[in-house]
């Protein structure tokens, strides 16, 4: 954390902007040294941390988190987002993937427990694309997360769980998927950021504030409180699996 902190202050910076909106974001941004813009104390997530600002700025709390920080950044820019959104990603080199293709992602791994989607529905979404024909990749990220995947894969009769991969390598799987299927999970947004045809499961969150975004090859399925059923999955990913 020393080391840490001695680098973010080694530099000084035109602008500094906080998207985030949290006590610990803001602290963070308090000691980084140039002009500090956040959120107002309406718009924050959490008040107290527009304190730390140097200006603030008023954005819609209803708005999509990505709306949301394209608006802040703009303000504290002297700009305007007046195009779609376009995250403008690709990738300068492609690993070949070591199994059969066409195959799909699904990304069943994510943060909190209530975000989770049931284990047997996994197994039965991977036992319908495979007889589509779709061969079906587990990546994980933590020990935890390769057990859960070697269940699955099991209860299904099908389906590949790989090594565990970097980000980048995560990054070039993902772009050449038939379809991505994920939990509210980082991984998922970059399939959606790279255009790939990108299928959100959502049980513990919001998808109209933090769902898929920004390409029309995204589908939100759920919300808080709501587990997606696997007949309305597969009925979803039809469209997707034609793209």
């Amino acid at each position: 954390m020393l080391d840490f902190h001695r680098a973010l202050r080694a530099d000084s910076y035109d602008i500094i902007v906080d998207t985030q909106g949290l006590l610990k974001s803001a602290l963070i941004t308090s000691r980084a040294r140039g002009e500090k813009h956040g959120y107002d104390g309406v718009s924050a997530r959490e008040p107290l941390a527009s304190r730390f600002y140097d200006q603030v700025h008023r954005v819609g709390r209803n708005l999509h988190a990505v709306e949301r920080n394209r608006l802040l950044t703009a303000a504290a820019t002297g700009t305007m987002p007046n195009e779609p959104c376009d995250y403008g990603l690709s990738l300068q080199h492609i690993e070949p993937v070591p199994w059969k293709a066409p195959f799909c992602v699904l990304l069943s791994m994510t943060s909190r427990a209530d975000k989770l989607w049931p284990e047997p529905h996994w197994a039965a979404l991977a036992s319908e694309l495979a007889a589509l024909g779709y061969e079906c990749v587990f990546p994980w990220g933590s020990p935890s997360e390769q057990v859960r995947c070697d269940r699955i894969v099991a209860l299904a009769g099908t389906g590949i769980v790989p090594r565990r991969m970097s980000l980048m390598e995560m990054a070039s799987i993902v772009s050449q998927a038939r379809t991505v299927f994920g939990v509210d999970t980082g991984l998922v947004h970059l399939a959606a950021a790279l255009n790939v045809p990108s299928l959100g499961l959502y049980t513990g969150s919001d998808s109209s504030l933090t769902g898929l975004h920004g390409t029309p090859k995204a589908i939100n399925i759920g919300g808080t409180g709501q587990v997606p059923a696997v007949a309305d999955v597969v009925a979803a990913s039809s469209a997707l699996l034609s793209c």
